[in-house]
């Protein structure tokens, strides 16, 4: 840790205890500070509702106010604002890694974090970058949250909640312009049908030209923007409530993305730049346009049923995600004669379908021993198939499920592979109130997951020895995994305003598979803990932290440490020949860091929010010596995010917002070194230096009306959103501004 954070670190800490120690302030918890409105928050990180700030963790919670006056339409706008947690966007404007406190989520792997959207786990990484819209409450839990919401909740948990059917007809309509130039209408109406049966319907249109320009002229097939966007988002919510004690709440979404892929740069064979994530002197060069075209459409099914011993839940889940991702491969050639000679198309198909099922008891409230008892299951069968093609100036071609047979698409490599999944879970999660200003939380969870994968790739396109055992079309292959995720947590209020707490808890990913030759092709690379298989990932963390409330509920004041051990850790690898993006692990990597957070509300119109996190990352464990010590990839340094809003009556109802966001990421280490020469280049261990955006909003708000400026990177910071291994540099996007019309009825 440098100077400067142990001075930020100690300033915040010395801060705080100087809050809590004045005597004139009030215990009373009226409000919550984290509302820009000044209500009381209430979540349900741990499956019941109760006041955000009795939470024994570290969350950070976004009400339906704040949603608005800080225009969060996408999972970006709000990560930003929470310490700790970073969003890697890159490739196309699908495609996105949630890293949480070092714990990763690498290119194809299942996400870092249980998201739930309604009750519902999204198993498929696509399922969370989709627009949010119509949503009533976002939440963010850090840490290994297993023990509640299974396999994947690693690094933390996502938990997203739409807004339900009511008994009033109610709607808002928006429209909006922005820089691309893009267009953008939003919707939701709700409607009562009958005295107990209500339906609310809302969706999305936004269509963009993009706004990263692509200076190749000279191809047919070369279009000026890399990064159109056009996004069609609906959704439709029934709740019928025959009684006090049933309630039946069906959803229907889906998601329909059209863009381009793979707008990356790639400085020449040898240039000093080649591996240096901050070069951004290179413009986007692409002879032919990609495209990304992915379909999402998800159902949730969810029966309640309260009794005097407590409420059943059953919740059902079905989902789809199919993909199509083509890009242009030039000028990158893995055979070294950079820009001559050679140049291929590469394309992506990927059908994932995917069943869950959550069977759930839940005691009363209001007891001292609180209860939940729980099973989960999941089925998903999925496809997938990548591959190279020669670029013969025809344009780049998709292929789904066989290789290309066309001649103007000659194929180079074709890997395809199908899996069927199921896995299975059982819970319990205890609170005991042992006095009552002490509470102890025992939570167990056990997960299992089988995996059988098939090889589907014609045996002319192995990148391996075909044999009955190791590589061949038709082969066979299952795996299980399984962990037992326990969670313990003391929390202590020694004062009304004041929950201290101490937990430990554990978190579990599955494995999975890489596509079937891989393995032997990475060996020859001399890459280690890569092969057809990857194994699981686990990670043990000890935590203590405080949350506390003053100045009459105005203000609030949350800090946690924590040091997690991870075993099987995921890394990232591609493979150039083949053109795969494949999984590995890491034996172990030790994290260990701080989490603050401060908001307040200095007047009735003035509020401020600030956090900051750090995160150091040693990858302890690993085959090559050269490995040990470095960072674990994927890892911020640091976060610090600072949110000033002033809302002021002007005049009748109207009022003023002027609502600025600064967000610094610190230094991000995307790649680990490896001894290998053919790796040094590809691999070596050069930060992105730390990146500062500023956001701006302004506007006018009525009961039933609102208008909005907003800008996004306002002082069109250039940097590159990802650096991926084998010289790739993605551009992230530069200064873009709209305004928006809202009209509520």
């Amino acid at each position: 840790m440098t100077t400067s954070f142990r001075g930020v670190v100690g300033l915040l800490g010395v801060s705080a205890f100087a809050l809590l120690a004045q005597p004139n302030l009030a215990f009373a918890q009226t409000t919550e500070a984290g509302d820009d409105t000044g209500e009381e928050i209430v979540v349900t990180a741990r499956q019941r509702s109760e006041a955000l700030q009795d939470v024994p963790a570290q969350v950070t919670a976004f009400s339906a106010a704040q949603i608005e006056t800080r225009g969060i339409e996408r999972p970006a706008d709000f990560i930003a604002a929470v310490p700790n947690v970073t969003f890697v966007e890159t490739q196309n404007a699908g495609t996105s890694f949630l890293v949480i406190r070092g714990i990763s989520q690498a290119r194809n792997s299942e996400p870092s974090a249980a998201i739930v959207v309604d009750g519902v786990p999204m198993t498929q990484p696509a399922q969370f970058n989709q627009a949010l819209i119509d949503i009533s409450q976002i939440e963010v839990l850090k840490g290994p949250q297993g023990a509640l919401y299974g396999r994947n909740a690693i690094g933390g948990a996502i938990v997203i909640t739409t807004r339900r059917p009511s008994s009033e007809l109610e709607g808002r309509v928006l429209v909006g312009y922005e820089s691309g130039p893009g267009y953008e209408l939003q919707g939701a109406v709700n409607i009562p049908l009958a005295e107990n049966f209500w339906v609310r319907a809302a969706g999305s249109y936004f269509d963009s030209e993009g706004h990263l320009e692509n200076i190749n002229t000279a191809d047919a097939s070369a279009e000026r923007d890399v990064d159109p966007v056009e996004n069609l988002n609906a959704r439709l919510s029934f709740l019928y409530e025959p009684s006090n004690d049933l309630s039946l709440d069906l959803r229907l979404s889906a998601d329909q993305l059209d863009t381009r892929a793979l707008y990356f740069t790639v400085p020449d064979f040898g240039d000093p730049n080649f591996n240096n994530p901050n070069y951004t002197g290179r413009p986007i060069d692409l002879n032919n346009s990609g495209i990304n075209e992915r379909d999402i459409f998800d159902a949730a099914f969810r029966v309640s049923y309260d009794t005097s011993y407590g409420t059943f839940s059953s919740i059902t889940g079905f989902s789809t995600v199919e993909e199509i991702l083509t890009g242009d491969g030039y000028p990158f050639d893995p055979f070294g004669a950079s820009r001559v000679g050679f140049d291929f198309n590469q394309s992506q198909f990927l059908d994932v379908e995917t069943t869950t099922q959550e069977f759930r008891f839940t005691s009363p409230q209001e007891n001292r021993f609180r209860w939940i008892a729980g099973a989960q299951f999941f089925w998903t069968d999925r496809f997938i198939a990548t591959g190279n093609m020669i670029d013969t100036g025809a344009g780049v071609f998709p292929v789904y499920r066989e290789p290309s047979t066309n001649p103007a698409n000659p194929q180079l490599t074709f890997l395809a592979d199908s899996q069927e999944q199921f896995a299975w879970a059982a819970y319990l999660a205890t609170s005991t109130d042992i006095t009552d200003n002490i509470e102890l939380s025992v939570n167990l969870r056990y997960d299992e997951d089988t995996r059988e994968n098939t090889t589907e790739t014609p045996t002319g396109f192995l990148p391996c020895v075909p044999s009955p055992t190791t590589c061949a079309n038709g082969l066979v292959r299952e795996e299980t995994w399984n962990d037992l995720q326990p969670q313990v947590i003391l929390r202590y209020e020694p004062a009304e305003n004041v929950n201290l707490y101490a937990s430990y808890a554990r978190g579990f990913r599955s494995g999975g598979f890489n596509q079937t030759g891989v393995g032997t092709e990475a060996a020859a690379a001399g890459f280690f803990g890569v092969s057809d298989i990857f194994d699981q990932e686990t990670a043990d963390t000890i935590e203590v932290g405080m949350r506390t409330t003053f100045w009459d509920g105005r203000a609030n004041f949350n800090a946690s440490a924590y040091r997690t051990v991870a075993e099987g850790t995921y890394y990232f690898v591609f493979l150039a020949a083949s053109s795969t993006q494949n999984l590995g692990n890491i034996d172990e990597v030790e994290y260990s860091g701080l989490d603050f957070e401060f908001n307040a509300r200095l007047s009735d119109n003035f509020s401020i929010n600030t956090g900051f996190g750090f995160t150091d990352s040693e990858i302890t464990e690993f085959p090559d010596p050269v490995v040990i010590g470095a960072a674990a990839p994927l890892v911020s340094e640091y976060t610090l995010n600072i949110g000033a809003q002033y809302l002021a009556p002007l005049w009748g109802d109207v009022e003023g917002l002027v609502r600025v966001d600064y967000t610094n990421i610190g230094d991000t280490f995307f790649t680990i070194p490896f001894s290998a020469p053919s790796q040094a280049l590809d691999a070596t261990p050069i930060a992105r230096d730390p990146v500062s955006l500023v956001d701006l909003r302004v506007g006018l708000l009525a009961a039933n009306w609102s208008l909005t400026a907003w800008s996004r990177n306002l002082f069109d910071e250039e940097y590159n959103s990802e650096y991926s291994p084998g010289g790739f540099h993605f551009r992230a996007q530069p200064m873009r501004w709209g305004v928006e019309l809202t009209r509520r009825f």
